[in-house]
C-alpha cells in the first residue's frame, strides 16, 4: 500500500487555526473579567496557552507513532479502566459549581469526562475491527461493544453532564453505523432511550426549567432565560462585520462563561457573522477531511478511529454552536479547540494527532 510522506495539510491547517482563533477570543473573552476577579487580564490566556503547547507538542509525538501501536488489549483495556476509576473517583471528592466533574490537584484540574471520549473511541476501534460481519450478533458483539458506553455514560450523567453523555452517546452511534450495524437496531436503541432521557430532563428540576427557558426564554428573562437571551442578543448585535475584536459589550458580565461554554457569541458579536461563518467553514473542512481520510482508510480499525475522532470534533462543535443560536437547550459542551478548558483542548489535539498519523498511511 502506498503512503503519503506528510500529513493531511488541511486537517492541519485547520486545527492550528482553530487553536490559534481560540486563543485570541479566549483572552478578549475573558481579559476584563480576569483582570476583576484575578488581578491579571491574561490569567485565563496564559493557562489556555500552557495547554496548547502541552497539546500541540501531544499532536506532534502522535502524528509521528503508528497509530496500529495502539491496537493493544493491554493498553486498551487499561486505559477503559483508568478511566472508569476516574470517574467513579470525582463522586468521592469536593463538588464544584454543584457537580462532581473535576478532579482538582494545586493548580492543576482535570475533568475524566474528557478523557472518556477518546478512551472509548480507542475500545469502540479495537473491539469492531474483526466484526464487522456480525454486527448482527447483540450476544457476541453489539452487547460487549456497547457495555462500557453504557457504564461511561451512567458515571457521567451522575455527575452530573448529561450533555457529555449525549456526545459520548453519539459517537458510539456513529461508530457503530460505521461499522455495520443496521438502522433498526440504532432506531431500538433510540427508543429504548426515550424513557430514560424522559427521567433525567422532566424530573430533574434544573434540566426541566432549561427546556421551558429553550422553548420561551423570555417568560423568565432574568432567570432561566438569561443565558440565551444574552448569547442571542451578542449574536445579534455584531452584525455582518461585528464591533471589533476586544470591542464586545455582552461578555462585560452581561454573558455567562463568555470564555467557556459561550465563546461562538462573543465571536459572533466581535467577529460579525463573517467570524462566525469562519469558525462553521472550519469545522466543515475538518468533517470533509475527516469522512475523506475514513473513506480512503483500507484498515479497519484506523477507519473507526478516523470516525470516531471526527464525530467527537464535530458532534461538540454542532451542539455548541446549536446553544449558542438558540437551537438547543444549554448545555456545558465546549466548542473544540477553542472554548477556555485545559483537559479538552489537550486531549482533543493528541487526538487529532492521530488522526494525522492515519492520514500518512492512507493511499
Amino acid at each position: 500500500m502506498a503512503k503519503r510522506v506528510s500529513v493531511d495539510g488541511w486537517l492541519f491547517t485547520v486545527t492550528l487555526l482553530l487553536v490559534f482563533i481560540g486563543l485570541v477570543m479566549v483572552f478578549s473573552a475573558s481579559a476584563v473579567m480576569a483582570k476583576e476577579r484575578y488581578g491579571s487580564g491574561y490569567f485565563f490566556l496564559l493557562r489556555q496557552l500552557v495547554w496548547a503547547v502541552a497539546g500541540i507538542t501531544a499532536m506532534f509525538v502522535a502524528m509521528r507513532v503508528d497509530y496500529r501501536r495502539l491496537k493493544h488489549p493491554g493498553f486498551v483495556f487499561s486505559l477503559v479502566g483508568i478511566t472508569t476509576l476516574l470517574l467513579i473517583l470525582v463522586f468521592f471528592l469536593d463538588r464544584s459549581h454543584n457537580t462532581h466533574r473535576w478532579i482538582h490537584w494545586g493548580a492543576f484540574s482535570f475533568q475524566p469526562s474528557e478523557l472518556a471520549k477518546p478512551v472509548l473511541i480507542l475500545f469502540l476501534a479495537f473491539f469492531l475491527e474483526g466484526r464487522c460481519k456480525s454486527m448482527d450478533d447483540w450476544r457476541n458483539t453489539v452487547l460487549p461493544a456497547i457495555i462500557p458506553t453504557c457504564m461511561f455514560l451512567g458515571l457521567i450523567v451522575f455527575q452530573p453532564d448529561l450533555g457529555t453523555a449525549i456526545a459520548c452517546a453519539a459517537i458510539t452511534v456513529c461508530i457503530l453505523y460505521v461499522a455495520g450495524l443496521q438502522m433498526k437496531y440504532l432506531g431500538y436503541g433510540l427508543m429504548a432511550s426515550i424513557l430514560p432521557l424522559y427521567f433525567l430532563i422532566f424530573h430533574v428540576a434544573y434540566r426541566r426549567a432549561r427546556i421551558l427557558a429553550f422553548l420561551n426564554p423570555y417568560s423568565d428573562p432574568q432567570g432561566k432565560g438569561f443565558h440565551i437571551i444574552q448569547s442571542l442578543i451578542a449574536v445579534s448585535t455584531g452584525g455582518i462585520t461585528g464591533t471589533g475584536l476586544m470591542e464586545g459589550k455582552q461578555k462585560l458580565f452581561y454573558l455567562p462563561e463568555p470564555h467557556t461554554d459561550f465563546i461562538f457569541s462573543v465571536i459572533s458579536e466581535e467577529l460579525g457573522l463573517v467570524g462566525a461563518v469562519v469558525i462553521v467553514a472550519l469545522f466543515a473542512i475538518f468533517l470533509w477531511r475527516g469522512v475523506r481520510t475514513a473513506l480512503r482508510t483500507q484498515d479497519m480499525f484506523g477507519r473507526f478511529l478516523v470516525v470516531g475522532i471526527t464525530s467527537m470534533v464535530v458532534v461538540q462543535a454542532c451542539i455548541n454552536i446549536s446553544v449558542v443560536l438558540g437551537l438547543m437547550p444549554t448545555k456545558g459542551i465546549p466548542l473544540p479547540f477553542i472554548s477556555y478548558g485545559g483537559s479538552s483542548l489537550f486531549l482533543t489535539l493528541a487526538s487529532v494527532g492521530v488522526l494525522l498519523n492515519i492520514t500518512k498511511q492512507t493511499a
